[in-house]
């Protein structure tokens, strides 16, 4: 008994010696081993020797199957590595899971080209973890080859993927100052032509009968890109909301004197068939990209819209105005219109001026608790509302015991005491 207990200590120890070490190595690969393992598994379960990585730049990636954001973001990297990989690039990722089980590290790994710390080396994983300072999942630490030191080491990998995807290889400031460089001329000289027009085609299509319309024509013009699809449920109950509050900018627009604004949307569609494009399309009294045409993956890819329903805004020169026009529509509507800087100040400031006129709590029949009203300074900030699902900042009724949050227009007010004779 007394030779096993010290066993257990000397494995301790090597174990406190590892975690050292991999603090304090001077070498990226050492973080890649543990007391009793010098080899990662490869897609078919071989062994492959640490060691066999060096002068390659690595990948250290964090994720789990059980999180559908990892799952997305999983398909988008495989398609980078085998990018990479065809053009014989020194590019190597290391799977760090996050899995419950085994089985379900299986299950996701299966689809990995890459390698992968062994699930069963718990004391690797968690020391991955803590030396890279991991926060949350999808999560990709870039290291270069025989260089540990921190401006070597990139720890927003999920961004540059999804930004550059190939093009950010091989990861290096100097590679990402060049992209960053590109991006801001591309952005000087945007232009409406130069974000829809292709080689062989000029048009829109719009309604009746897929009419087509000169993409000449939205020059001067305040421009939506809404990024959405049939299957997209929060599209399901966004898509009528914008629908209602375009008609009503239009309208808007008739009334005024000023015959050089105007307002138009174009449906950028992420559809999984023409049949399913046709019939969301159908129901939109905007303009549309033709289904499968490149320009809907590469301005989805040159706005970087992660998710969907997305409503992207171009002023009159063509320049992008904001990103977040879904949230500006939820927050002001129509009065949203044309979506500038200083329109959406004004409105903050006229928002903040009419909550100074509200109860400073309230009791909303969708919720046990009693609502106080925060602002942006004092624990609002930016939140879903849980009554209508859609995005909001500024100003909300929330409930300090859970966190439910509601935009003021969305609450339904109760008096206390038919509240409490119903709680």
């Amino acid at each position: 008994m007394k030779n096993e207990k010290k066993r257990d200590d000397e494995v301790e120890i090597s174990r406190d010696e590892y975690e050292r070490a991999i603090s304090n190595s001077p070498k990226y690969t050492s973080l890649l081993v543990s007391p009793d393992r010098d080899f990662l598994l490869s897609p078919d379960d071989t062994q492959v020797k640490v060691s066999d990585l060096e002068g390659k730049v690595i990948g250290i990636y964090f994720s789990a199957n059980w999180y559908p954001p990892c799952r997305s973001f999983n398909n988008l990297l495989i398609n980078t590595y085998e990018q990479l990989k065809s053009c014989n690039s020194e590019f190597e990722i290391v799977f760090v899971s996050s899995d419950e089980d085994v089985d379900a590290f299986n299950t996701f790994r299966a689809g990995m080209p890459w390698l992968a710390i062994p699930f069963s080396d718990v004391e690797a994983k968690k020391a991955l973890n803590g030396r890279f300072d991991v926060e949350g999942i999808p999560c990709l630490v870039i290291l270069q080859p025989n260089n540990n030191k921190d401006d070597a080491t990139l720890h927003d990998g999920v961004e540059l993927i999804y930004r550059y995807g190939v093009q950010a290889f091989p990861f290096t400031k100097e590679r990402l100052e060049e992209l960053q460089e590109e991006e801001r001329k591309k952005q000087e000289s945007q232009t409406i032509s130069s974000l829809l027009v292709s080689i062989d085609r000029d048009v829109l299509l719009s309604h009746p009968n897929n009419k087509q319309v000169p993409i000449a024509s939205l020059v001067g013009k305040t421009i939506g890109l809404y990024f959405s699809a049939k299957w997209c449920i929060p599209g399901m109950k966004f898509t009528p909301k914008l629908i209602s509050i375009y008609k009503k900018i239009k309208e808007l627009l008739r009334e005024v004197v000023d015959d050089d604004q105007d307002f138009e949307i174009v449906y950028v569609s992420n559809d999984s068939n023409e049949i399913e494009f046709k019939s969301e399309f159908n129901t939109m009294p905007w303009l549309a990209l033709p289904f499968g045409d490149d320009a809907n993956k590469n301005l989805a890819k040159y706005f970087d819209v992660r998710g969907i329903p997305s409503l992207i805004i171009l002023g009159p020169n063509g320049k992008t105005v904001t990103k977040n026009g879904r949230n500006l529509i939820n927050l002001y509507q129509q009065n949203a219109y044309p979506f500038t800087e200083a329109r959406v100040d004004m409105l903050e400031k006229k928002m903040d001026d009419e909550a100074k006129n509200l109860p400073k709590s309230e009791f909303h029949a969708g919720h046990k608790h009693e609502l106080s009203l925060v602002s942006q300074g004092s624990g609002g900030g930016p939140f879903i509302c849980c009554d209508c699902e859609e995005q909001g900042s500024g100003w909300a009724y929330q409930c300090i015991q859970c966190g439910y949050e509601v935009h003021p227009k969305c609450v339904k007010a109760v008096e206390r005491d038919a509240y409490n004779s119903d709680h």
